[in-house]
């Protein structure tokens, strides 16, 4: 006698309650998409840093948010680029001296100097690389984002600018009066000659005024503005016979 044949054997359906478990949650995926946000974000971001960096490293700054800020309030500032060569070497040496006489020591970062600062419970420490980036890039004032940005971008310019590029850029930017732009037309506007021509005594005391320029003048310079030009042109003839001045003299 024949078998009865056996009816198929039906495959199981999957509840939708094990289908929906393996889906990702809501909640992930709007933890994922975040993430994703963040590093294109990042990424975005580092390269617009770079791109910015790097143009500058081959174009002169024409302006910054300060000097603007600046002409919108005075109705206009002083400011004649001038390139490395056409700068008084000892007017260079004076501003390092005065400014960051490890500068061409450091990577962008003074680490012994921001140490000491912090110990002694004072503010400063900036080296002429902070300077730079803020000047160029960032804000003026005090504040711990400012900061945390400036010392994640001074290591970017330190990498692709020379030593020597970042002095041009800090020459040319530094306020040394209201309205007064730049070691050319500071030379101007104190002592009638050209950045070129800058003694050392006329470049140090541009030097000694940088920290303070709308509170302290070059051509009639108080006492203790006169006391440390003296400094200074001790430090720019130092930096000049130990070899710090060479990064930015070759």
């Amino acid at each position: 006698m024949a078998e009865t044949p056996k009816p198929p054997k039906r495959r199981a359906r999957k509840s939708t309650r094990d289908t929906a478990a393996k889906k990702p949650g809501l909640r992930h995926r709007v933890l994922r998409a975040a993430r994703r946000a963040l590093v294109w974000g990042g990424a975005g971001i580092a390269g617009f840093v770079l791109v910015w960096t790097l143009l500058y490293a081959l174009i002169n700054p024409p302006t910054n948010a300060y000097m603007l800020s600046e002409g919108r309030r005075l109705g206009g500032v002083q400011q004649d680029w001038v390139p490395m060569g056409g700068i008084a070497p000892v007017m260079a040496r004076s501003a390092v001296a005065a400014e960051d006489a490890n500068f061409c020591l450091h990577w962008g970062l003074d680490v012994n100097a921001i140490r000491d600062a912090m110990e002694n419970g004072r503010g400063g420490a900036s080296t002429i690389s902070q300077q730079v980036v803020k000047n160029l890039f960032l804000w003026h004032g005090r504040s711990w984002a400012r900061k945390s940005v400036e010392a994640v971008w001074t290591p970017v310019i330190e990498v692709l600018w020379s030593k020597r590029r970042i002095l041009e850029i800090y020459l040319n930017v530094a306020e040394f009066d209201t309205g007064v732009f730049g070691v050319q037309a500071a030379a101007r506007h104190y002592f009638g000659v050209d950045a070129g021509d800058l003694t050392a005594t006329q470049a140090a005391r541009l030097a000694a005024i940088l920290p303070a320029p709308k509170e302290r003048s070059a051509s009639n310079p108080s006492g203790f503005t006169r006391n440390r030009a003296a400094q200074i042109m001790q430090g720019a003839d130092t930096i000049a016979a130990d070899g710090r001045a060479e990064c930015f003299e070759r």
